[in-house]
């Protein structure tokens, strides 16, 4: 009940709005929501309206200053880095209500990254009908690398990214989803055009894979998709993400091991995918957004991604791919995710803050 009046409180009025300067002038950031708990991601409704999930298991509504619980989330394996975890809010939800969710879901050995679908009530206040369309089998014990982002694919399908969970072996593993971007229909089933549908004993959903721990996601102006991912003591990795791709994982990577050790055999390997960028030292990437232009129409097609380990936004753009500059600002601390708002603002979690925040052209 405390923590229900509190986010009842969590108001946007008198909320501090602050410049920061970017490559396109400055930028007015102001506090659109307050009082959260381990943000994770967020969504816009159509009409108004903002959804954020909360890693302990709370999905919040925001809107006409209010923000609420909504009720029917399941129980979440809140462990280490598991929980409630990526939402998405389909083309379609004007007319369908439906909503897709990324999570830990408990299992009996552990947890896996699951996907679910569910509708949101007329009044907002509950998910029904909640249905796993998606599980990773068989989980495991550790709280690390569940991966967990959503994107709608240009005809409907939906692609999630999937964690190696700590298990660098598998990411390798076409019997395995684990350290893997998958596709599926939005009813679980598997689409015309994967690219393992016909390889003995590979797994159907699988698109690409030798990934490590891919935590933002995002569809490219030109409809292409593309991931960030984590990479252990250096070596994150932006990717664009090609049919039946092998992105390298852990026979290949810019990084080393906590240890110092060397990473499998080296940088380069025939067969294997290079990245489009790579951070080193490691930013801890999580959250993605490439911008439409609407209201900053020089960042057309530019990618955005939050860092959790230096608590800013890093701006990147150009063939090949460079870092244009880094947002920094006391707002910006943990950036969990960044997302492109209806009305072309630029919205993002701060998990240092509790808070999302809105950027806006000043």
């Amino acid at each position: 009940m405390i923590r229900l009046l509190a986010l009842c409180l969590a108001l946007t009025l008198g909320a501090p709005a602050h410049a920061l300067e970017t490559s396109a002038g400055p930028v007015t950031v102001t506090r659109m929501i307050a009082g959260l708990d381990e943000p994770w991601a967020l969504g816009f409704l159509p009409g108004g309206g903002v959804l954020v999930t909360e890693r302990d298991g709370r999905l919040l509504l925001h809107r006409d200053g209010e923000t609420r619980i909504v009720a029917g989330v399941p129980k979440v394996a809140a462990i280490g880095q598991g929980g409630l975890l990526d939402l998405l809010v389909p083309r379609d939800f004007a007319t369908t209500r439906t909503l897709f969710f990324t999570y830990a879901k408990p299992q009996r050995n552990g947890a896996g990254t699951a996907v679910a679908r569910a509708r949101l009530s007329q009044d907002g206040q509950r998910l029904e009908d909640w249905r796993v369309i998606f599980e990773l089998t068989p989980g495991s014990s550790g709280g690390r690398h569940f991966g967990s982002r959503l994107v709608e694919g240009e005809d409907g399908t939906l692609f999630a990214t999937i964690g190696e969970r700590g298990d660098r072996p598998s990411a390798q593993d076409l019997s395995r989803e684990n350290g893997s971007v998958i596709r599926i229909a939005r009813n679980g089933t598997i689409p015309e055009g994967n690219p393992f549908t016909d390889s003995q004993g590979a797994k159907p959903a699988i698109w690409s894979y030798g990934h490590r721990n891919p935590q933002g996601a995002a569809r490219g102006t030109d409809a292409a998709i593309w991931v960030v991912e984590h990479g252990a003591k250096g070596g994150d990795e932006i990717n664009r993400i090609r049919r039946g791709a092998n992105y390298g994982w852990p026979v290949i990577s810019y990084g080393r091991h906590y240890s110092g050790a060397k990473i499998g055999e080296g940088t380069h390997k025939a067969g294997m995918q290079q990245p489009a960028f790579y951070w080193d030292p490691s930013i801890a990437p999580s959250g993605m957004m490439i911008y439409s232009g609407r209201l900053w129409p020089e960042w057309r097609g530019h990618i955005f991604v939050g860092s959790l380990k230096f608590g800013l936004i890093s701006h990147l753009a150009g063939t090949p791919l460079r870092e244009v500059e880094r947002l920094k600002s006391p707002e910006t601390a943990r950036v969990r995710d960044i997302r492109e708002a209806p009305d072309g603002s630029i919205w993002f979690l701060s998990v240092g803050n509790g808070a999302a925040y809105r950027m806006t052209p000043r």
